[in-house]
This record gives C-alpha cells, structure tokens and sequence, in this order.
C-alpha cells in the first residue's frame, strides 16, 4: 500500500502487453496476461478480495461501499496492452528527475529527440519528474500510466476509511489497441451504472467525444498472364490497388487534417498480379461525415476500376465503434461530476474530442455510458512517449475525488 504511482508505473511498464492485430485468439497474446495476473495479485493484496482473471483476459475487482447513502455504481477502467505501431518488448524507462527544460534526446539512439517544438506540453513540466525509454520501445504509458493510477487510487480509497464513496468497480481490458478491448467484457457481472477510462493525455482534460469509426476491406482480382505474353491482356492488381492509394485525397489524410477534420487513411497493403488487398480506416465525428467519406472512396475505385474491364472488386464496410456523445449527451452529470473532480484536485478541466476511441466508446453503446479522463502520458504509439509523475498523481487524486463526489451528490 506505501507505493506510489510511480512505483507501481515503472515495475508494470518492464512487462511486455504488446496486443496484435493479426491473431484470432482471444487475448490476442497470451503475454497480456503477464502484467493481468500480477494486477489481480496487488488488488488482492490492498484488500480487492474479489479481484480475479477471466479466461477472456479481463480483470475485475470491487471496492465496496463505505457509506449508507445509495450511490451509483462507477467503474474505472484501462487497458493493458500496448499498441502494436513499435516495439514493446525490453522497455528500458529513464527517470529524469526535476527536467530542467529542453529537448531530450534518448540514449540508446540519438537521433529519437522529443523535441519541445513538437511537444509543447512540455513547458509546463519544468521542474518535474519525467519518465522516457532509452528510444528503442514504446513506454507503455498507454495505458499502463492508467493502470497505475486506477491501481493507486484503489489503495488510497481503501487504506483510508474516512474517505466516503459507493461501490467502485474496476476494470482492466486486453486488446484495446487493436480494436477489441469490450468484445468478451461481462457487464453484468462488472455490474456499475457507468464508467470512466483513465486514458486520456494531458492533465485535466476529459473527453466525452470521439471519432465514429469504420473500416475498409477493398480485395481486387485483377488478370494474371506470363509478363512476357501480357500486351492488352494482364491486369496487374498491385497496379489497380497503387492507382487507388494514389488517388486518396491529400486534404483527407491524417497527416493533413486536425481538430474535428476526419480522414481515409490505408493502414496495409498486399497483393500480387492476381490478387491485392487493401485495408483502411475511416474516421469522423458525424456519422453523414463518415458515411460521405465511404461514398468517395468506393466512388474512387469505381473509377480507378473502370479502366480495368477485366478485373473485378470487393467493398466491404465493418463497423468499429461510435461517438460516445450521443450517449453521454443523455447522462450530462457523468461528465459534470467528473469536471468537479478534475477542479477539487487542483486543475482547470478542459473538455474535448479524442481523435480516436477508447475502450469507452463502445462500452457508451454497450449500455455502460463512459467518458475519458486524463492519464498524463504524450506521444502515444512512438519511443517518444513520456509521462511525469506529477500529473499521474494529479490523475490519482482525480478518481479519489471523483469518488468522493459522487458520493456527496447522492
């Protein structure tokens, strides 16, 4: 019970979670369970006597009641893995200790530098504890920077009795990063009225907006003949899928768009003279937004397709999750309570959008309503990432707060 955040951050990031998309198995690595089971050990040891591992790779846990007030069930919620983008295994954190400013150049390669041109979060970290890789990993602090907090705040809550809340529930998923973090989850048995996911970036945001999402499969079959016998008779599918890629538009891109903009972005790319395969996502706020998106892209190689009469094509649409607003529109003091949180802990609460999901937008549509709230990392999915210990403790006191208020509000 005497660790810290910190503590808990770097003994969890060392341990490798990292989810792939490619695997049918459920969780997709069965390493995920590593860093699952030594959770279910540490909850139980602060006094989570329920905490167990599902055959799913879920983890849950209760913190019962301490007070005779009727108070809503809240769960808090992370995910373990870590994003397939880079490398996470052998993650190596560094401390710095009191960052006196500047970039920071990373030591087992050089050339990796978070810059503060391209950081600027940074200015506000002068004089803080910063933790960073040595530049060959991810750090993991999505969304082990969540797990600590959640994991601390559990501590705190049961170590100190005067400390008024309903029943608190905890949550922590597999395979978030890959699309199918809820896919097994067992709402009845979590049993909360709601949610909130310790996921977010910056100190003393929550979000209560993401991206609608999809995704693309487009498979061409093209004409394959011998090259050597193949005037006006091959159809080469590399080329079709290559004419398609290249007249995606530059302005929809995620490299060229921000703020509420949505983007078609390929994410892989196979094939050969027969046959290619091409994946996308596809992301906005609106659904018309991303339904309009899917129009030009079919509308796209349609036209490229055209100039092929001898090949043929498949246009598959999956749906991925959608904007948690038009949930949590509908149950205005989740947010609320949690914007009263973020200020008791000592923050100006900042409302935003998240240019992606979480494991809350599809939880919100699951019928758990579940906005996200700040856990202090930046730089997700790179070896730039980096967190300061200061702003994981303000996350900590958040949920304690959080709890707090629900509880006084009941």
């Amino acid at each position: 019970m005497t660790d810290t955040v910190l503590d808990r951050f770097l003994r969890y990031v060392v341990i490798d979670t990292q989810s792939d998309p490619r695997s049918t198995a459920q969780p997709t690595t069965e390493k995920q369970k590593d860093l699952s089971r030594l959770l279910v050990e540490e909850l139980k040891a602060i006094g989570v006597g329920d905490a167990h591992l599902d055959e799913h790779g879920y983890v849950y846990g209760t913190i019962p009641a301490n007070t005779e007030k009727t108070v809503p069930v809240i769960c808090f919620c992370s995910h373990v893995d870590t994003a397939p983008d880079f490398s996470g295994t052998g993650v190596k954190p560094q401390l710095i200790r009191g960052y006196p400013g500047g970039d920071i150049v990373l030591p087992a390669d050089p050339s990796r530098i978070i810059r503060v041109s391209e950081h600027p979060e940074l200015l506000n970290q002068i004089g803080n504890d910063l933790v960073t890789t040595d530049g060959t990993t991810l750090l993991g602090a999505d969304d082990k920077a969540g797990i600590a907090e959640i994991m601390t705040a559990a501590a705190e809550l049961i170590a100190n009795p005067e400390i008024k809340h309903g029943t608190i529930k905890i949550l922590f998923t597999p395979d978030e990063e890959v699309g199918r973090g809820v896919n097994k989850v067992d709402l009845k048995k979590l049993g909360a009225h709601f949610a909130y996911t310790m996921d977010g970036e910056t100190a003393g945001h929550i979000e209560d907006e993401t991206f609608s999402a999809d995704g693309v499969e487009i498979e061409i079959t093209g004409v394959a003949i011998h090259p050597g016998f193949a005037k006006d008779r091959m159809e080469n599918a590399i080329r079709i899928a290559g004419a398609i890629i290249d007249r995606l538009p530059r302005d929809m891109a995620p490299e060229t768009t921000e703020g509420r903009e949505g983007f078609i972005h390929p994410t892989d790319l196979t094939g050969s003279m027969e046959k290619a395969h091409i994946s996308l996502i596809i992301r906005d706020f609106t659904e018309e937004g991303l339904h309009a998106k899917e129009v030009l892209l079919e509308g796209i190689v349609k036209e490229v397709m055209a100039g092929y009469p001898g090949s043929t094509y498949r246009f598959e649409v999956k749906e991925q999750y959608r904007n948690m607003k038009l949930v949590l529109d509908r149950h205005p003091e989740i947010v609320e309570n949690a914007v009263e949180a973020i200020r008791r802990a000592g923050m100006e609460p900042v409302r935003g959008s998240i240019r992606g999901g979480t494991d809350g937008s599809r939880l919100s549509f699951m019928g758990l309503p579940c906005p996200n709230i700040f856990a202090g990392g930046h730089a997700f999915h790179s070896p730039l990432e980096w967190v300061s210990r200061q702003d994981m403790e303000k996350a900590v006191r958040t949920i304690v707060e959080l709890a707090q208020v629900w509880e006084e509000r009941a």
